[in-house]
């Protein structure tokens, strides 16, 4: 069940007043919540606004002027929170109140199960409760002060529908006998929230530092850590701190001075400022007197055999996300095929309801035991073969 339609939003203030609204949400079986916030000129995001609704209403919480730490016990109940396309949300909370809810459920997932792939929430209000969102808002400043009454309806409406969201999609999904896959696809991405940044790991999102080797590698994941670390220290961007070609080319060339780090292409005054060079300098030493890391290492690679088999798989998963209505990439990734044609343990097409639908059935194409055709109305079936190969 929606908010009343119509009712008006309550901003909150007063930390007596947030803890009133905790407390009257903890008893409820469910609530929806949105966050509003910026993070373009910081390495922290900046929670702006955060938006709670239930049968009973809509509050708009102003964290600014309360502690937003006040959300914890609400987040720690049995109340499930109702997100759409929760992942930045979940980072945001965890920053700025030390937890996640520790149930959830995603719109914007479970429609995923249900072949809308990954909707915008104004798409799935249409859809599910007839109601067209506002835009104009979207790209308002959310921290100036105070806050228009445009904006706080804006706020409301990302809220006010998704009970009425959830209730639909729970139907579908338990008629379709899919609600299970969804649910534990939403607690991974839930868990995911809480992954804590590793400076030594910074280098794995510079994609044109995962090709490189031996020394390059060992520097390369020095100086980015640096970078991490200076970025949350000044609570800036990493790519304000030094662009990430700038850091792949200091860690081709390593520069030993101030003179040739300023050579580099991209390294200009406002990186090497206030101690940066410095910095610096000290990472790439310490990267070249380093091994070159482990972690990031590709996976083993995959038998030359079985390559051509990743294609075929590819095809008959995408076919079979069409048959059943799932967003293909819920039921796998190119990742999760190598992983199981590789035998790894860990692998998601080994466990769960991904093995039941899937694992069998890849195994016996990859064995030769069942052969994927291509029908005349354009379809691919995977079908048993008469004459297996043995």
């Amino acid at each position: 069940m929606s908010p009343p339609v119509g009712s008006v939003p309550v901003l909150i203030t007063t930390d007596i007043a947030l803890a009133d609204a905790v407390e009257r949400l903890r008893c409820e079986p469910e609530f929806a919540i949105d966050t509003e916030f910026h993070r373009e000129r910081t390495y922290f995001p900046q929670l702006a606004l955060v938006q709670l609704g239930w049968p009973g209403g809509i509050v708009l919480v102003d964290p600014l002027a309360v502690d937003i730490a006040g959300l914890a016990p609400l987040f720690d109940s049995d109340s499930t929170a109702v997100f759409h396309a929760a992942d930045q949300d979940l980072e945001v909370l965890d920053h700025a109140v030390g937890a996640v809810p520790a149930a959830m459920y995603d719109t914007q997932v479970a429609a995923g199960f249900l072949g809308l792939s990954t909707p915008s929430l104004a798409t799935l209000c249409e859809r599910v409760v007839g109601v067209k969102l506002a835009k104009g808002e979207r790209l308002t400043d959310w921290m100036a002060r105070p806050l228009g009454a445009k904006q706080l309806d804006y706020a409301a409406a990302d809220v006010a529908h998704l009970l009425a969201v959830r209730s639909a999609q729970l139907g579908e999904l338990s008629e379709l006998g899919r609600l299970q896959w969804a649910l534990d696809e939403i607690e991974l991405r839930r868990q995911r929230g809480r992954t804590v940044r590793v400076p030594e790991d910074a280098w794995l999102r510079i994609k044109e530092a995962r090709s490189l080797r031996g020394r390059d590698r060992s520097v390369v994941q020095e100086v980015a850590a640096w970078r991490e670390r200076r970025a949350a220290e000044t609570n800036q961007p990493v790519r304000f701190v030094l662009p990430d070609m700038a850091v792949v080319t200091i860690a081709q060339r390593a520069p030993g001075t101030r003179d040739e780090l300023a050579a580099i292409r991209g390294v200009d005054g406002r990186h090497t400022g206030q101690g940066a060079a410095e910095g610096i300098l000290s990472a790439i030493r310490r990267g070249l007197d380093a091994p070159p890391p482990l972690t990031g290492q590709a996976p083993p690679e995959l038998d030359r055999a079985l390559r051509p088999a990743v294609a075929l798989v590819t095809a008959w998963i995408s076919q079979l996300g069409r048959d059943l209505s799932i967003d293909p990439s819920l039921l796998a990734t190119r990742a999760d095929i190598e992983a199981l044609l590789r035998g790894d343990d860990d692998a998601r097409l080994r466990e769960g309801w991904r093995a039941d639908l899937m694992g069998e059935r890849i195994q016996d194409l990859v064995a030769g035991r069942a052969a994927l055709a291509f029908e005349g109305d354009g379809q691919l079936v995977l079908e048993d073969r008469s004459r297996p190969v043995g």
